[in-house]
């Protein structure tokens, strides 16, 4: 068998395929490919989000098409979705291609969601910088208060 790395000292071994050749992995596995941990995948297994099947030991089996699905909610998460979006989108995905509208709406409304945190934060990351500057002005480099010009008195406002 061959190994793939995927992380530092971490490695996968070529897996057991399924009934038409295609590799299946075992949850560890499939945890290392995704950069998550293993309680995540059986929390989201749980939440009732794929159905992952097992192989006749009873552990979990994990194809190429799970995976997919896996790391795109893991993206949808990451952009905030919450677990019953999550939900609603694999429900939509079960139930066949004729509700890909459905889909693309519900992806629609998370795209501007995502995008109004994205202006929000930036907003923020102006008054941070704003901040930034204005202990630049007012400090050294090295933190210690800069010696105002005499007869001059830089603002109180520091916190």
């Amino acid at each position: 068998m061959r190994s793939k790395v995927y992380r530092t000292g971490m490695t996968v071994t070529d897996p057991p395929t399924d009934q038409q050749g295609a590799p299946t992995y075992a949850i560890r596995d499939a945890a290392l490919m995704l950069g998550v941990s293993v309680h995540t995948l059986r929390y989201y297994d749980r939440e009732g989000l794929l159905d992952v099947p097992r192989a006749s030991s009873g552990e979990r089996r994990y194809s190429a098409r799970e995976l997919s699905l896996l790391r795109f909610l893991l993206h949808l998460r990451g952009t905030g979705m919450g677990m019953a979006g999550l939900r609603e989108y694999m429900t939509l995905v079960r139930a066949g291609d004729h509700t890909a509208p459905e889909r693309r709406a519900l992806l629609v409304r998370h795209e501007e969601a995502v995008q109004a945190r994205l202006l929000a934060l930036q907003g923020d990351l102006r008054a941070i910088r704003a901040k930034i500057e204005r202990y630049d002005a007012h400090r050294a480099c090295d933190g210690t208060p800069a010696v105002p010009p005499a007869g001059t008195r830089p603002p109180g406002d520091y916190a």
